[in-house]
């Protein structure tokens, strides 16, 4: 079974920082694309930020500079540092794993910027 879980969403001020961490399970962790999505209130869910697996990424332009993906295949982890945090970065975070059409996407955590 495929389980992807997302943890480190949370409330904070505008220009702080979040990590994000999505573990994952049941699947070939290294020869999936990761990415990390976001959904905002009456809004479509969005790419945040992708990484291959070999490494190459691709980030949104609304968070290129303030948004970092990294990977860690030995742990089955995928981050998303989020610094300098707006306001109009609230949404739902979710993590998500594709592999020649195999889809599996998390939960979601929430990311609430306000201050």
């Amino acid at each position: 079974q495929v389980q992807l879980v997302e943890s480190g969403g949370g409330l904070v001020q505008p220009g702080g920082s979040l990590r994000l961490s999505c573990t994952a399970s049941g699947i070939t962790f290294s020869t999936y694309t990761l990415g990390w999505y976001r959904q905002a209130p009456g809004k479509q869910r969005v790419l945040v930020a992708k990484i291959t697996s070999g490494g190459n990424t691709n980030v949104a332009d609304a968070v290129r500079g303030r948004f970092t993906i990294s990977r860690d295949n030995a742990k089955n982890l995928v981050h998303l540092q989020m610094n300098d945090l707006k306001p109009e970065d609230t949404a739902v975070y979710y993590c998500n794993a594709w592999w020649k059409g195999y889809d599996y996407w998390g939960q979601g955590t929430q990311v609430y910027v306000s201050s």
